[in-house]
């Protein structure tokens, strides 16, 4: 394994810094915001054409915005607490000026492109410089990054490797120090299956916390959310685009939290559930190890930890009803004559899903809600779930599944993500350690509805004591 450690410090690469510690090299009057600018687009085109993370870049806008903040922070006038930060938009998020093309070679590049999705329009009014959309499968589908527009998006560690997805260019951006803060979005794990294998911090909030426009087609299940190097980067990004749109129909009220506030807190006293299973899924040998080994690091650390299962089974094929259901929806809304440029499962996926009836999908909404209800009521006796976040480390690129495994679906290799889009819970992703073929392992620390604040703390608490690795590709 070879990598630098993610620091908030000084280090004289602006890429490898921390919006945190930029931030305060700008209020310092000690880094301007076009310096940033101009380190991140040159990290850009140096590393794009091997990991092709970003499907757009626009540098001589990101500059002419990083000299706007500088204008700002010179007049000690920022427009927000990430101001000059730069950032990625996954190409799902509307952005002004810029097209969303979504993956898809349906999609009509010349037409208005003049709204922002809330995630985007939060970050843009609190003075975050924008250096490009980041790619996604086709309407983000699918658990890795690869589609029929933008090819295959690669692993910082391993550019054999796949970089998970649907979230995968915004992970690879900042993993190897081209975005800092990162926009992905997570309806089956599209967060935190590429944060996995990436390396890097991942955080899927509670439902509704965070606006999103437009709606999925998975609805529900959809979770927009930051990706970062470092847990308090998650906590200042999360800060800002957690707050309300009318364009989001289900979102919740703001709910004025300072996620940065009780960060270093601890977790003496948190009672952590370990399940290195979930009571069903099969795990690699060094994963489950590494997990192991990172639940006695969470006990070290003050937290009361006990090996136990939440006690559902499998809800694979709840969640394979849904999701082709969702895929049947986003067919239909395609011109017929365009379909044939669509990716080839999708539209299988998209002809099961027209097979189902209504009675059929409210029955398994009710058994969503028993899920749900079931989670709500453990929490009643453990603050946090701790498993492992992938049972496996990055395959290679351009395969939807690992081979030799009896899979033939992305849900069948990420078995601990999805059971938590079904149940709204806010789940993070967290470095720990490096399997035997040098990738990165992670865990997952997933919380009760609302206690984002909660989870954040967990993560940062084993950040602190063993911080996150990045890739030497991505250093100066």
């Amino acid at each position: 394994m070879s990598g630098v450690a993610g620091t908030g410090a000084m280090t004289g690469d602006p890429c490898s810094m921390t919006a945190v510690a930029l931030v305060e090299a700008y209020r310092a009057k000690k880094l301007s915001p076009v310096e940033v600018a101009r380190a991140a687009l040159a990290r850009i085109e140096k590393l794009n054409p091997t990991y092709n993370a970003f499907c757009l870049v626009d540098g001589e806008r990101a500059l002419t915005d990083a000299r706007a903040s500088e204008a700002r922070w010179a007049k000690g006038t920022p427009a927000g607490p990430v101001d000059g930060v730069p950032a990625t938009i996954k190409d799902l998020m509307l952005s002004k000026g810029w097209p969303t093309l979504r993956g898809s070679r349906t999609v009509e590049r010349n037409q208005r492109w003049d709204e922002d999705s809330p995630a985007v329009a939060r970050l843009r009014e609190n003075g975050a410089v924008f250096l490009g959309k980041t790619t996604t499968p086709e309407y983000g589908w699918k658990g890795v990054t690869d589609s029929p527009l933008t090819g295959s998006t690669r692993n910082p560690w391993n550019p054999a490797r796949c970089s998970g997805g649907s979230s995968g260019g915004a992970a690879v951006a900042a993993a190897l120090g081209m975005g800092t803060l990162n926009i992905g979005s997570d309806g089956g794990g599209s967060i935190r299956m590429p944060a996995g294998f990436c390396g890097i911090f991942g955080f899927k909030p509670t439902f509704g916390v965070v606006p999103a426009y437009p709606s999925s087609a998975m609805v529900t299940l959809s979770h927009v959310g930051p990706m970062t190097r470092t847990v308090g980067d998650a906590a200042l990004m999360l800060g800002v685009i957690a707050k309300p749109d009318a364009r989001d129909w289900y979102a919740g009220p703001g709910l004025g939290i300072d996620y940065q506030a009780g960060l270093e807190g601890g977790i003496s006293g948190v009672k952590i559930a370990y399940s290195a299973r979930l009571g069903y899924a099969a795990v690699d040998r060094d994963i489950a190890r590494i997990i192991a080994q990172a639940a006695r690091r969470l006990e070290a650390l003050g937290a009361i930890v006990e090996e136990v299962d939440p006690g559902f089974d499998s809800p694979e094929d709840l969640l394979a009803l849904i999701w082709e259901i969702g895929m049947a929806v986003l067919v239909e809304s395609t011109p017929a004559e365009k379909r044939s440029l669509m990716d080839p499962p999708m539209l299988e996926l998209a002809e099961r899903g027209r097979g189902y009836s209504a009675v059929e999908l409210r029955k398994a909404e009710q058994r969503r809600e028993a899920l749900g209800r079931q989670m709500n009521l453990f929490h009643t006796r453990y603050d946090l779930l701790l498993t492992p976040q992938l049972p496996l480390t990055a395959f290679d690129s351009g395969l939807e599944y690992p081979p030799n495994r009896g899979f033939s679906r992305w849900w069948q290799w990420s078995p601990f993500t999805y059971p938590f889009n079904l149940t709204q819970q806010p789940a993070a992703t967290v470095p720990c350690g490096f399997a035997g073929d040098g990738l990165p392992v992670c865990l997952q620390l997933v919380g009760t509805k609302f206690a984002d604040e909660l989870v954040l703390r967990a993560a940062r608490a084993f950040e602190a004591a063993h911080p996150f690795a990045m890739p030497a590709a991505g250093a100066a």
